[in-house]
């Protein structure tokens, strides 16, 4: 008998990409308000509920014979996390609550959040940042993952529902938002326009491909047991005025480099140094992220 799966968020960027693999062998249900479009691909184990994770009834509805919830429900990007704080973190707190109460009234055996690595804040580690470091989120979308990874570390201390928060560093891939840095670059690159960088490209990021992400939660469904954080990174810490020169190399463009002011409103979530450490991930579960930057963008546009 196949396995039955909520995802919520599932027509998003990774959701879609996460619902299309679970449900080459299973049953998954999707539930989105399609808030910021439908990258989703329906085939017959695939059902898109259009709806609004704050709704109780329609998670607790839809949740029914679920092994387990996937909750990736979030309001995405820097430019529409900043001009909807509020309704960000409304949807962070309602959203997971709603998770956690139909898991109760419906036996759902595993909670899998997808939290961020934003909870790390612009604290600058020496080292590649390990899940049992301090954390100092700055923007309210950081704050509000930071809360729900506690949020629900107490939940499981009460109902006994095995839970991981997976901190994903910098996500990448096919059908990924233009405003994203990678997607934005090489859209830029493609069309031969300058490519554009916040601030004077010296910042880092670590970069992982969604293929790896998604297998990270693959994974932690069939092995979490009880309540964990994971970083899901791969761990290679690249400038970004680097990534420009890659991509631009890459796709043999004539852009040309230009570094430009922060915009208003975004200053919050510049950090000059992230870099994610996964071993955590690998004792726990024998994998960790492997696709290189080089493999993963001509995985993903070539």
């Amino acid at each position: 008998m196949k396995k039955k799966f909520l995802i919520t968020g599932g027509a998003g960027f990774i959701g879609s990409h996460l619902a299309e693999k679970l449900s080459k062998n299973s049953y998954v249900t999707v539930i989105d308000n399609l808030f910021q479009g439908n990258k989703l691909k329906i085939n017959k184990n695939i059902k898109l509920v259009v709806g609004d994770i704050r709704d109780k009834k329609l998670v607790i509805k839809y949740s029914k014979e679920c092994e387990t919830i996937f909750h990736l429900a979030a309001i995405i990007g820097v430019d529409v996390v900043a001009r909807n704080k509020i309704e960000t973190m409304n949807t962070e707190f309602e959203g997971l609550k709603n998770v956690c109460e139909a898991s109760i009234k419906n036996n759902v055996k595993k909670i899998i959040y997808s939290s961020s690595s934003g909870v790390y804040g612009r604290l600058n580690y020496s080292k590649k940042v390990k899940e049992n470091a301090i954390v100092a989120p700055y923007s309210g979308y950081a704050m509000a993952k930071r809360a729900s990874e506690v949020y629900l570390n107490n939940f499981h201390r009460e109902y006994k529902i095995n839970c991981a928060s997976v901190r994903l560093f910098n996500v990448y891939g096919e059908r990924q938002d233009e405003r994203m840095v990678i997607a934005r670059f090489v859209e830029q690159a493609k069309k031969n326009h300058d490519i554009t960088i916040y601030g004077n490209g010296s910042q880092t990021r670590d970069f992982t491909h969604v293929d790896d992400c998604v297998k990270t939660f693959q994974i932690l469904d069939k092995k979490i047991k009880g309540c964990e954080i994971f970083n899901s990174s791969r761990g290679q810490e690249f400038k970004i005025i680097e990534i420009a020169k890659i991509i631009k190399k890459l796709f043999k463009s004539k852009s040309k480099i230009k570094c430009i002011i922060v915009p208003k409103g975004l200053e919050e979530f510049q950090v000059k140094k992230r870099c994610g450490n996964s071993t955590k991930l690998l004792n726990y579960t024998k994998f960790k992220p492997s696709i290189n930057l080089i493999e993963g963008l001509k995985k993903t546009y070539f």
